[in-house]
């Protein structure tokens, strides 16, 4: 019988780390090879329930990261499997891509995928509509595109259930407007909830805050994986890197009054005292990425793990 097993394929923020561009004092340490940090690429997830009634594995994979192609090279479980063409040199064991939103770092690792295998792309309507918008994407006529509405419930390669629930976010920032409506609920910004004989996974990349609803939902899972994007709501400005603070990027803080520690001390003691907690989707400047740092050891005693590429999750 299969088990619910999660890669983390990257673990970084928008950008990856260290960032092309940067040397922010996190960044410099990557730069110069110091081993307290370790590269990352942005963030994408693979989960699969094991072998299917054909004996084969297959996968989907939470958001296309702008690095997809380096981390299926890195990942022997996504390597090319024989494939249903005449010519059996083709096939991949992807199956599908469900996406919790349509911000770059989330879909444009699509056209890492386009070479003529079949795969199905799930989301919500505001995200299919946005991928639609890139004329690009026309061609990926492999591609199957399936709406999922929030709160429904879809089944996935390896007997996987998974269903999207709406969480506070904005819009994809190429799709902000003049009114980005910073914190509000829409399919604009979901996470995925997914299940296998009892296992469940919980995956939020990005959220502005948390809610009620999403308290219950994490305290019945036995994986959170979490933004972790900033340590700090006015890290980049700080830094000199950015102009906006992290919620009005979308993302709440870890540390600081109502940042992640606090909105969810006590939630595994009062719970699921085996449900694991893990930060991912972080930010180049976040300093929780050094190994040893202050924010690192408060994340640690939380007990929050951070994630790293090549993290395997199997419940």
């Amino acid at each position: 019988m299969g088990r619910l097993t999660a890669l983390v394929l990257g673990s970084a923020a928008g950008g990856a780390f260290p960032q092309w561009n940067c040397r922010c004092p996190v960044c410099q340490l990557a730069w110069a090879g110091d081993g307290r940090v370790r590269p990352r690429t942005q963030t994408s997830v693979a989960v699969s329930g094991g072998a299917g009634p054909d004996g084969a594995v297959r996968w989907t994979l939470l958001n296309a990261a702008p690095d997809l192609g380096q981390q299926i090279r890195a990942t022997p479980a996504l390597h090319p499997r024989t494939g249903a063409a005449a010519n059996h040199l083709r096939g991949s064991p992807i199956d599908a891509v469900l996406l919790t939103g349509a911000e770059i770092d989330q879909i444009a690792g699509l056209v890492h995928v386009r070479e003529n295998t079949p795969f199905t792309l799930y989301a919500t309507p505001e995200s299919h509509a946005a991928v639609a918008g890139n004329a690009m994407f026309g061609a990926m006529t492999a591609m199957t595109r399936r709406a999922i509405v929030p709160g429904d419930t879809i089944e996935l390669a390896g007997g996987v259930t998974a269903s999207l629930f709406t969480v506070p976010g904005k819009a994809p920032l190429y799709l902000e407007g003049d009114d980005p409506r910073i914190g509000v609920e829409s399919a604009d910004t979901v996470g995925v909830d997914m299940q296998r004989d009892g296992a469940r996974l919980v995956f939020v990349p990005g959220a502005a805050a948390i809610n009620d609803a999403m308290r219950d939902r994490f305290a019945r899972a036995d994986v959170l994986l979490f933004d972790g994007t900033l340590f700090t709501d006015d890290e980049m400005l700080r830094a000199g890197t950015g102009a906006k603070t992290g919620r009005r990027m979308g993302h709440m803080p870890v540390g600081g009054d109502d940042g992640t520690l606090q909105s969810l001390a006590g939630l595994t003691a009062a719970t699921r005292s085996h449900c694991r907690r893990i930060f991912i989707h972080i930010n180049n400047t976040n300093p929780m990425l050094i190994d040893g740092s202050p924010e690192r050891a408060r994340v640690e005693a939380a007990g929050w793990e951070v994630a790293y590429d090549g993290m395997e999750i199997v419940l």
